[in-house]
């Protein structure tokens, strides 16, 4: 098989975990590649490489069986900038801390690669969400799987945002921010400024504004197949646009059109991973010392 491995760090029991996974697929035959920069640390790290090849977020990725993301969720979210709308199953390796999307602890990766091996793994599939406006932000990588936010920059001054659901006005949002979540982005930033969870799967997104100065405003939730367009007033002429882990600063005023993206992101899971599972072992769901 042809498999890309991505990461980010390498420190401490993280190095090891790269090395036995690279040592585990160099055993089975399997072409190795690694992302550039990955490489590149790799080697300055005394890892052995020599018989890998590097890959670049250009590369073309439709020929790739299957990719491996070996980090946090952070790295797995980069991971899918890189697969992009060739769609190629990811398999999250959790060498960090939450690991919510990163489901495959270090020491299941000779199972999971047996499991992969045999096909005896499902897909998950996760929508994706975009945003476009007039420059072009994010250019090619304007799509993500957590989350699009409008924030204020650098001021105590909160910013105004001008919000349309295909069109029609629903509300200026007068706060430090307004988040759009995916059901997969839904128990990230959102979840923290009190938005729901919701499971994945469920075609919504998820509109939760941050620290809202009007009491009455409320998260709320809509379907997928609307376009949801932003337009933002800020008193210093400049605001903040993320989408998951990458931002950018935009001028005030600057039209943002956020929707659903036409491909999606496939997600490699084995027996015993669950939504529900996940949220009562990783986030503690529903956990009382009385029980």
């Amino acid at each position: 098989m042809k498999i890309a491995i991505h990461g980010k760090v390498f420190a401490g029991h993280s190095i090891h975990v790269i090395e036995y996974t690279i040592g585990l697929l160099r055993e089975k035959k399997h072409e190795i590649f690694l992302s550039q920069t990955f490489y590149d640390q790799a080697e300055e790290n005394n890892v052995d490489v020599k018989d890998c090849m590097a890959y670049t977020p250009e590369s073309a990725f439709d020929d790739f069986d299957f990719v491996i993301s070996i980090g946090g969720d952070g790295t797995l979210l980069e991971t899918i900038t890189h697969v992009g709308k060739s769609e190629v199953p990811i398999l999250g390796v959790n060498t960090g801390r939450l690991g919510f999307l990163a489901t495959t602890n270090k020491e299941m990766i000779a199972e999971a690669m047996a499991c992969i091996e045999t096909k005896s793994y499902t897909l998950d599939s996760r929508m994706l969400i975009k945003i476009e406006s007039e420059d072009g932000i994010f250019g090619d990588l304007n799509f993500g799987l957590n989350e699009v936010a409008v924030l204020k920059q650098d001021t105590s001054s909160m910013i105004t945002v001008h919000t349309y659901i295909n069109d029609e006005f629903l509300n200026s949002y007068w706060a430090d921010g307004l988040i759009i979540a995916t059901p997969t982005g839904s128990t990230g930033y959102s979840l923290s400024c009190g938005g729901p969870v919701v499971m994945p799967h469920s075609n919504n997104l998820i509109l939760t504004p941050v620290s809202p100065h009007n009491l009455n405003v409320r998260p709320l939730i809509v379907s997928d197949s609307c376009t949801i367009t932003l337009e933002v007033e800020s008193r210093s002429n400049y605001c903040m646009t993320s989408l998951d882990s990458r931002s950018i600063i935009i001028p005030s005023g600057l039209k943002l059109r956020v929707c659903k993206e036409a491909f999606e992101a496939k997600l490699i899971k084995f027996d015993g991973y669950g939504f529900v599972n996940t949220l009562r072992k990783k986030l503690n769901w529903g956990l009382d010392v009385r029980n």
